[in-house]
C-alpha cells in the first residue's frame, strides 16, 4: 500500500479511525498540513468555476468581428433631349461640319445633312467664286499679303460699267486709266460682287472670255466638280448652275484659299477707283458666319454659300461650310441659315448625370450599424444630341468606415467625353456593443 507523505492520513488510516476520535488526537503539524491542502484544493475548484467565463468575456469582447456587407448598385444615365437642325425648306441646302468627327461621326466633314433635291440650279453671282479661283489657278497670289499683279483699266472697261449697269448688274467703279492690283480686283468682284470687274479680271487673266471659260471647264473637271457649269463669269447666265453638294465641294476649296477666304470675311473696303465697297452678305459676324459668296437672279433664287466658325462649348470651334439655295428674298435665306447654325449650337449641351448625396450602395453590419454610399458631388457630362451615356463604378474596400471616406468613383462617358464623381460614406459604421458581442458568440472570429 502506497504510504501518505508524512503529515498526510492514509486512506486505510481514515477508513479504520474511530469516527469518535477527536481532531486533537491528530498530531498539530499534521492538522496544519491537512488544513493547507484543502485550502489549495477549494481555490483551485474556484478558479475552474470562476475563470472560465472571465476568459470567455475578455475573449468576446475583443474578438474581431466580420467587416460590414457592402451592397453597390451601379447608377443610370439618360441622354440629353435629340439635336433638331433645321435646314432650308424652301428650296435646297446642304451641310458640312468639321472638327466635331468624335461627336457627329466620321463622315460629318463631307456632306453631313441636306435637305431639299440634289439637283442642279443657278448659281446667280456665287460664279464669282469659281471665276476667282480659275484666275488664281493661272495667277496664283503668295498668301493673303500677296497683292499680285497690277491691273490697269482701259476705255473698253470702263465702258462694261454701264453696259452691265442696263442689265441690272451690281457694278463698282473702273474708271479709264486708273490701276488696281490683282488682289483688289478680285476684292471688287467678290465683296460687292462687281459684275464688271469678273468679266475684266478673266478676260486680263486668260486673252478672252472663249480662254476663261474653257480654263473654268478644265478646272472644274480637276476638282472632282462634276455637276457645276459655268458658261461665262459673272453667274448673271442662268446656265451657270451647280448642286448642293458640288457647292459644298466648291466652299471647301474657297475657304482653303488664304486669298478668297480673306477677302471674303471682309465686311468693307476701300479700293481706288472703286472707292467704298461693302460686302453683300449681311451676316459676315452674325452667328459665327466668316464667308462666302452671296448669289441671287431675283426671286427663287435667292443663294448663299457660306462659312462658320461655330463655337459650341467643344475645344475648338467647329468648321462648317453650308449652302442655302433657292430662297424668296435675302431675309428668309439669311434667317434659315442663322437658325441652322443655332440649331446646330443648340445640339451640343451638357447634360446633368448625378447629384450629390445620391446613394449608389449601402454598408451594413450583423450588429444592425449602417451606412450609406453616396456620390459626393454633382456631375454632368457635355456631349451632343441625344448621344448614349455609359456608367461605370468601381469600389475598394473601405478602410476606416467612418463618414466621408472615399470608397470609389463613378465614371460617365459620352462620345469622346468622361466626366468623374466620387463615392463616400455618408454616416459612420458603429462598432458592436458589448452586450451584442456578449450574446453572438457564433458572429465573432
Amino acid at each position: 500500500m502506497t504510504t501518505p507523505p508524512d503529515g498526510l492520513v492514509g486512506l486505510d488510516e481514515l477508513w479504520n479511525r474511530d469516527p469518535a476520535a477527536s481532531e486533537h488526537d491528530i498530531d498539530p503539524q499534521r492538522r496544519r498540513r491537512r488544513r493547507r491542502w484543502g485550502l489549495v484544493a477549494a481555490l483551485t475548484v474556484l478558479v475552474i468555476v470562476i475563470g472560465t467565463p472571465t476568459a470567455y468575456v475578455g475573449w468576446a469582447l475583443n474578438a474581431p468581428v466580420a467587416s460590414p456587407t457592402v451592397t453597390s448598385q451601379t447608377p443610370t444615365a439618360s441622354a440629353g433631349s435629340a439635336a433638331a437642325i433645321q435646314l432650308f425648306r424652301d428650296g435646297a441646302a446642304a451641310i458640312s461640319v468639321s472638327g466635331a468627327e468624335e461627336y457627329l461621326g466620321p463622315d460629318t466633314g463631307g456632306v453631313w445633312l441636306t435637305s431639299g433635291m440634289d439637283d442642279v440650279r443657278p448659281m446667280a453671282s456665287i460664279s464669282k467664286l469659281v471665276t476667282a479661283l480659275v484666275v488664281l489657278d493661272a495667277w496664283p497670289l503668295d498668301g493673303a499679303d500677296d497683292v499680285g499683279p497690277t491691273l490697269t483699266f482701259d476705255e473698253a472697261d470702263n465702258d462694261l460699267y454701264d453696259e452691265y449697269y442696263v442689265r441690272g448688274a451690281t457694278i463698282a467703279a473702273m474708271p479709264t486709266g486708273s490701276e488696281m492690283s490683282l488682289r483688289d480686283a478680285l476684292a471688287t468682284m467678290l465683296i460687292p460682287s462687281a459684275s464688271n470687274y469678273a468679266e475684266v479680271v478673266s478676260t486680263w487673266a486668260f486673252g478672252s472670255q472663249g480662254a476663261f471659260v474653257g480654263a473654268a471647264r478644265r478646272w472644274l473637271a480637276a476638282n472632282g466638280l462634276d455637276r457645276t457649269t459655268l458658261v461665262e463669269p459673272t453667274g448673271l447666265d442662268r446656265r451657270n448652275t451647280s448642286t448642293p453638294t458640288d457647292l459644298l465641294a466648291l466652299g471647301k476649296i474657297a475657304a482653303a484659299n488664304p486669298v478668297i477666304a480673306r477677302i471674303a470675311a471682309t465686311p468693307s473696303m476701300t479700293l481706288g477707283g472703286a472707292g467704298t465697297v461693302h460686302n453683300t452678305n449681311g451676316l459676315l459676324g452674325t452667328a459665327g458666319i466668316t464667308g462666302l459668296k452671296t448669289g441671287n437672279l431675283g426671286e427663287g433664287t435667292y443663294n448663299l454659300l457660306y462659312t462658320a466658325s461655330l463655337d459650341v462649348g467643344a475645344a475648338a470651334p467647329l468648321s462648317v461650310t453650308g449652302v442655302a439655295l433657292g430662297g424668296y428674298s435675302s431675309a428668309a435665306i439669311n434667317e434659315s441659315v442663322v437658325a441652322t447654325l443655332e440649331s446646330l449650337r443648340k445640339g451640343f449641351h451638357t447634360v446633368p448625370v448625378a447629384t450629390a448625396g445620391e446613394q449608389v450602395g449601402s454598408l451594413t453590419t450583423a450588429w444592425g450599424s449602417s451606412a450609406r454610399m453616396v456620390i459626393a458631388e454633382d456631375a454632368a457630362i457635355f456631349t451632343w444630341s441625344d448621344t448614349p451615356i455609359t456608367v461605370t463604378m468601381d469600389t475598394t474596400a473601405p478602410i476606416t468606415y467612418e463618414d466621408g471616406e472615399v470608397v470609389g468613383t463613378v465614371t460617365w462617358t459620352a462620345g469622346p467625353q468622361t466626366a468623374t464623381a466620387p463615392v463616400t460614406i455618408q454616416g459612420e459604421i458603429e462598432p458592436p456593443s458589448e452586450w451584442w458581442r456578449l450574446t453572438h458568440p457564433d458572429q465573432l472570429g
